[in-house]
Formats: C-alpha cells, sequence, structure tokens
C-alpha cells in the first residue's frame, strides 16, 4: 500500500519562504510523477508542480513559475516543494500525488493515483 506523507506546512508571512516535503512508503518508480496540488476554500484542486521520477523534468503552474522549485531525493523516496516569496494568494491545503503522466496529463490531478492528507500553508499579509 503506497502512503504518502506531507510535512513542512505552517504560518508565514508574505514574502517568506517554506519548503514541503512529502515521503512515500514504497520505493518510487521511475516512470512515476511526483505531483504537488493546492486546495483554498471553496476552491477546486489545481496542480502546483510535477516532477517525473526520471528523468526529472519539471512542470510549473504559471502562478508559481519562478518562485516555487520542486526536486527529488531518490535515496529517501521523498520529493520537496520549495516555495519563495510566497503571498496570500498561496494560502491553501498543499497535497503531494503519485501516479504515471505523460505530457498531456501531467496537470490532471485525475490521474494521479495517490495522495497524501494534505498540509496547511497560511500566508498572512
Amino acid at each position: 500500500q503506497v502512503k504518502l506523507l506531507e510535512s513542512g506546512g505552517g504560518l508565514v508571512q508574505a514574502g517568506d519562504s517554506l519548503r514541503l516535503s512529502c515521503s512515500s512508503s514504497t520505493l518510487i518508480f521511475n516512470t512515476n510523477t511526483m505531483g504537488w496540488f493546492r486546495q483554498a476554500p471553496g476552491k477546486e484542486r489545481e496542480f502546483v508542480a510535477a516532477i517525473h521520477w526520471s528523468p526529472g523534468t519539471t512542470d510549473y503552474a504559471e502562478s508559481v513559475k519562478g518562485r516555487f522549485a520542486i526536486s527529488r531525493d531518490f535515496a529517501k523516496n521523498t520529493v520537496y516543494l520549495q516555495m519563495n516569496s510566497l503571498n496570500p494568494e498561496d494560502t491553501a491545503v498543499y497535497y503531494c500525488a503519485r501516479g504515471v503522466t505523460n505530457q498531456r496529463t501531467v496537470r490532471d490531478r485525475n490521474v494521479y493515483e495517490y495522495w497524501g492528507q494534505g498540509t496547511q500553508v497560511t500566508v498572512a499579509s
């Protein structure tokens, strides 16, 4: 059973940084994509960033491009989301997800098979 565990959320001020972590209970395969999504109150869950486990290619939502960076640690089966220059619009529950995607589906939350429980990120103005 694949379990994903996120950590690193919290309350920060606008302009601050946070790093989220997501650890998988099982080996992440080279064919897997690890994604980060977020959901703000009253809104749909939206794509934030993704990384193809191998060869490590990444994709970002336009709203976070240049501010967020996704990375991975093979040895720890862990994916990270470094979030810089946070603003109140980034406030949401952030979810880690794992699936098998292609260029066309990487941003589609319905394609991801496994999800973490989410971690709250709150950015105060």
